[in-house]
């Protein structure tokens, strides 16, 4: 993760902090700048990553990923993939953040990291930023911004980058339908009947997949960073943890997932990365008619690829709440995500009728 706003910084919460000494001699002589008297600081937001701002001196800024504390599925979080996958990508993708160093050795801080450059700028989450609010068209702007940006990204050739082994683009949404169906009998602590029900029809409907693209994994509105004076211009797309080659439809219906519209069901409306209300935001209908024009891509079976978004964050919520409940981590967000996932489960089957589009 690139940066967010100072107001989005916070000290390490107690139980994610490291041996700041430690890492401070091992990156003395490997970053410029590192060599000056090192301050720490977290980001709030995100509930996967931790993501942490390394200031160095008066001016020296870098960014610290590193995966969660405790137990997690061997494929999530992966380090060295974000730093393939950026090493590689920023050169010919402007949006995508610069990489400077991957450190596997988990004895520096206890865990495998990433060190990135900070871009400053807006990340735009449960409220609209005040320069925003006050032009009248800046929700459309960013609205039409992460669609273009996502058409562009879906456009890389990744052969020409090096990037043709990232993944197994065959099979690639059956295997998140089965993956994501395994991660949820290991998180689960109880049957679901509207889980059971889900999956069978994902595994039912599953459509021929379009040409495969570079894919994302976890494209939205709070994963970007833009211009704070121009809503039209996205700085950063963040998170590149779980990029792959694969369908790129999944990136569009991951968008459209986390993405409202006044009238939405409540609990949809309280967990949406991004401003509620009549401001003006594409509505899902127009994000899918502005990616199909861009792609050229066939898109009939988009709610095919949101019941599956769905399923996915579902399931995201549920391991969350898992690791609360095992005791792996002290954050109190994570201790009722078990109804939040029984809540998206219903929202999952309701994607699959069609009901979202």
């Amino acid at each position: 993760m690139s940066t967010q706003p100072i107001s989005d910084l916070q000290d390490p919460r107690p139980d994610e902090v490291f041996d700041e000494a430690s890492l401070a001699a091992y990156l003395a002589g490997e970053l410029e700048g590192a060599d000056q008297p090192m301050t720490v600081r977290q980001f709030t937001g995100g509930m996967a990553n931790l993501t942490y701002l390394l200031r160095f001196g008066d001016t020296q800024e870098y960014v610290l990923r590193r995966p969660p504390i405790g137990h997690y599925a061997p494929t999530a979080h992966d380090m060295s993939r974000e730093y393939r996958v950026l090493s590689v990508l920023y050169p010919v993708f402007r949006f995508a953040p610069r990489i400077y160093l991957y450190v596997e050795d988990a004895s520096v801080i206890g865990a495998p990291f990433l060190i990135m450059e900070r871009r400053k700028g807006v990340v735009v989450r449960r409220a609209m930023p005040p320069s925003f609010a006050a032009m009248p068209n800046s929700a459309r702007l960013l609205s039409e911004a992460l669609v273009d940006v996502l058409v562009a990204f879906h456009s890389v050739d990744y052969n020409s980058i090096g990037l043709s082994g990232l993944g197994k683009p065959a099979g690639f949404v059956g295997r998140q339908v089965e993956g994501w169906y395994r991660r949820w009998n290991a998180a689960k602590l109880e049957d679901s009947s509207v889980v059971e029900e889900l999956y069978s029809w994902l595994v039912d409907n599953m459509p021929e997949s379009p040409s495969p693209t570079l894919v994302h994994n976890d494209y939205k509105l709070d994963n970007t960073i833009f211009d704070p004076d121009d809503p039209s211009i996205m700085r950063a797309l963040l998170d590149w943890d779980m990029c792959t080659l694969g369908d790129p439809l999944l990136d569009l219906a991951t968008l459209l997932t986390y993405w409202t519209e006044p009238g939405d069901p409540e609990h949809l409306l309280l967990l949406t990365p991004m401003p509620t209300g009549d401001y003006g935001f594409l509505t899902r209908r127009q994000i899918i008619a502005r990616y199909a024009e861009g792609s050229g891509r066939d898109v009939g079976d988009i709610r095919f690829y949101q019941a599956l978004a769905h399923f996915r964050w579902m399931v995201f919520m549920q391991q969350m709440h898992f690791r609360y409940v095992q005791g792996m981590t002290k954050d109190h967000r994570f201790k009722h995500l078990d109804e939040t996932a029984a809540l998206l489960a219903v929202s999952a089957l309701q994607a699959s009728r069609g009901e979202f589009a």
